[in-house]
């Protein structure tokens, strides 16, 4: 949102006010690059005597860009439930509009899905690393099960036949 100067807004407003018939105020609107419902709220202060000398100074609310990842999951969850009516209140007072919520509602949804990828990714990793040393440690036991029979097998050998161990 543009800022204008109180000169800019009294020149304008004169410019509008002393337009030629075949002007409107579209087009002079269009000329100083304001939009038209600007120039016709600059006409009716001027018109009520408060563009000169407002009495009350610009809103210091914050533009919704410049609101905090913690006010605007605030704001989300705050408007949760409410209905158009009422989430329509809300963003009144707090100057933001419906649809600025639905973003940060999608925002904070796609983030939390993205986080849920990486998660995923992660666990894929792991189960794939858990099924690898799955694998490796029955190897390892069937041969260790292997080498105990040939043992014992060795021992019942000798006990039977007597025979002795050969080097």
């Amino acid at each position: 949102m543009a800022i204008y100067s109180q000169e800019f807004k009294v020149q304008s407003v004169e410019k509008a006010l002393s337009k030629r018939d075949e002007q409107t105020l579209h087009d002079i609107a269009d000329n100083l690059h304001i939009g038209y419902s600007t120039l016709q709220r600059w006409i009716r202060l001027a018109k009520e005597n408060k563009l000169e000398n407002p009495e009350t100074n610009m809103s210091t609310e914050k533009s919704p860009q410049s609101w905090t990842k913690a006010q605007r999951l605030e704001a989300v969850m705050d408007c949760h439930g409410l209905n158009d009516e009422h989430l329509s209140s809300y963003c009144r007072e707090n100057g933001i509009y419906p649809h600025h919520v639905q973003e940060w509602k999608s925002d904070f949804l796609s983030e939390h899905q993205a986080s849920n990828s990486t998660s995923r990714q992660e666990q894929k990793k792991l189960k794939q690393e858990n099924k690898r040393l799955q694998k490796e440690l029955n190897r390892k036991d069937r041969a260790l099960s292997e080498t105990a029979a040939l043992l014992v097998l060795s021992k019942k050998c000798q006990a039977i036949w007597g025979e002795t161990e050969v080097d």
